[in-house]
Order: structure tokens, then C-alpha cells, then sequence
């Protein structure tokens, strides 16, 4: 059985030049898996993915109406890099988006290496932040983000988005906690 220890944390900054916000924090514990969408609270946190929602990164796991992988030995409807799939999507299409892309620069030179090509200076510099803009971009006003790594940057304020809640998956020993996040963008 699954426990979640459940917190509320509210920004201590409630001034005139800043609203205060609320952030639901829940923690959990589970096996590491390198398939994040099967560690069981990470799964039930996802909970029902909306049927118009992409995964950039998707390798073998199907929970997004549109998947994509740069290796083409996964499952993925497509095998573009990231930010090349993205860009073939329309501005404001995703009621959601999975993003769960390779926590590191390490991972990422490793899914790079794996199918025989090499990084860009440009693409080990710009990356994530490249990917980011245009999951912002295909993100529908009212639509979520669910991104998953080691920090609770997310997709952040300055690309229109306010985090709902965080989860903790603690893995034990010496394995970072998978942390999660879901975030909802605002209107213009």
C-alpha cells in the first residue's frame, strides 16, 4: 500500500509585489525504475492522462495520445529529437504533457550515444530550456505539465505556468528522489 505524507507550504513573500501561492507537497517511497511511469506513485499521481497530450520523451510507455523517442528501437508514434518533434506540433494543442526527459547532461549524452550520434555544443548548452519553450508553446491556456526529474524547477512563472503540486518519490540508499511536478498554465 502506497503512503503519502501530505503538506501545505505557502510562500512566505505575500507582499503587494508578489502573490502568495499555495503548493500541495506529497511524499512517497518506491523502487527506482528507469521507466518513471511505473513506479506505482508516480503512476497513480499521473493519474488519467486527457486523450489531446504529448510525451517527448517517451520511450516504450504509452500513457500520451502523441509519444515520441529519438530511438527508433522505441515504441514511440515518432523518432525525432525532442525539440524537432515538438515543433512539428501546433501552438496551444496539449491539454497535457509528460515531460520526463533524461535528468542530466550525462543521461542525455548516454540516450545520444546509444543510437550513434553525437550532441551539439548547442544541444548540450540550450537543451532543456530549448525543449521547455516549446512544450509552453503546445501547452493550451488551463493545460497541464507533469514533469518529473531531480528538482521542482518545472516549467515555471516566466513561461506562464503556476505549480498545483509536488510529489516526492524517495528511492532509499544512494538514489535520488524522483521528483514530480505538476504545473497548470495560466491565461495571457
Amino acid at each position: 500500500m502506497t503512503s503519502f505524507l501530505a503538506s501545505t507550504v505557502v510562500n512566505p513573500f505575500n507582499t503587494s509585489l508578489s502573490r502568495g501561492f499555495e503548493v500541495i507537497i506529497k511524499r512517497a517511497w518506491a523502487m527506482p525504475n528507469h521507466n518513471t511511469f511505473e513506479i506505482k506513485p508516480i503512476r497513480e499521481w499521473i493519474g488519467e492522462v486527457p486523450r489531446i497530450s504529448v510525451d517527448p520523451f517517451a520511450r516504450n510507455c504509452e500513457l500520451a495520445g502523441v509519444t515520441n523517442d529519438i530511438n527508433p528501437e522505441c515504441t514511440a508514434n515518432y523518432s525525432e529529437d525532442a525539440i524537432t518533434f515538438l515543433k512539428s506540433i501546433w501552438d496551444g494543442y496539449a491539454e497535457c504533457v509528460l515531460y520526463d526527459p533524461p535528468y542530466s547532461l550525462r543521461q542525455l549524452k548516454e540516450c545520444y550515444d546509444g543510437i550513434g550520434r553525437a550532441m551539439t555544443q548547442r544541444e548540450s548548452q540550450r537543451f532543456f530550456s530549448d525543449v521547455k519553450n516549446e512544450i509552453a508553446r503546445i501547452t493550451k491556456v488551463g493545460g497541464t505539465v507533469l514533469s518529473f526529474g531531480w528538482s521542482t524547477v518545472g516549467m515555471g512563472k516566466t513561461r506562464g505556468f503556476s505549480i498545483k503540486d509536488i510529489l516526492l518519490v524517495c528511492h532509499g540508499g544512494m538514489h535520488n528522489d524522483t521528483i514530480c511536478v505538476r504545473e497548470v498554465k495560466n491565461g495571457d
